[in-house]
């Protein structure tokens, strides 16, 4: 009877090992096989959603620009080209983005926001602010726009056009400058 619970003990100590001896090879295959795959989708959209973050600080900065700009004028009578004269606190420059504001005249400015490396995922942006005369009341105004650039730096982008691209101002509308687009007033 000793040698029959021996051998039961036994029977039972290598049944134990066999549950204890973990994943088979072709297991783990799968398991990374299915990571791998499942990354491979979720990777493009992380970064999609990356560069959409980084564009919309320059979104952010050219519209705050904008509208400090007609809060200076109201003030002022005139437009600044300096961002730190405008109060918002904001850097002229990021990791991503340069920022600028450029005068034409005495009753428009170009705010912009130039990508700064030539192989970015981003898009260009600038930004316009008019003085005009409301026909109705003859009070004078300040309208601006927004413009996007129609494609990324890396794809062919407008960046070198930023500093020549200009927005047209004509009886209170400013309009985008060629390869660029209107996302608000």
């Amino acid at each position: 009877m000793k040698t029959e619970l021996k051998a039961k003990f036994l029977q039972h100590i290598l049944a134990k090992k066999k549950g204890d001896e973990g994943f088979t090879l072709i297991e783990l295959l799968v398991v990374i096989i299915i990571i791998g795959i499942l990354s491979a989708i979720a990777l493009p959209s992380f970064l999609n959603q990356a560069n959409k973050a980084k564009q919309s600080e320059a979104k952010t900065y050219v519209g705050s620009m904008n509208r400090a700009q007609q809060a200076y004028y109201l003030e002022n009578t005139t437009f600044s080209t300096s961002i730190g004269q405008l109060g918002l606190g904001i850097a002229t420059q990021t990791v991503n983005y340069k920022y600028d504001a450029v005068s034409a005249d005495a009753s428009t400015v170009n705010n912009r926001a130039i990508v700064l490396t030539s192989t970015a995922p981003l898009k260009s942006y600038i930004g316009g602010v008019e003085v005009t005369t409301q026909q109705a009341t003859n009070e004078a105004t300040t309208v601006a726009v927004l413009c996007e650039s129609s494609s990324a730096m890396v794809n062919s982008g407008v960046n070198a056009d930023v500093a020549a691209a200009k927005i047209t101002y004509t009886a209170g509308a400013p309009t985008c400058a060629a390869n660029f687009v209107s996302l608000a007033k």
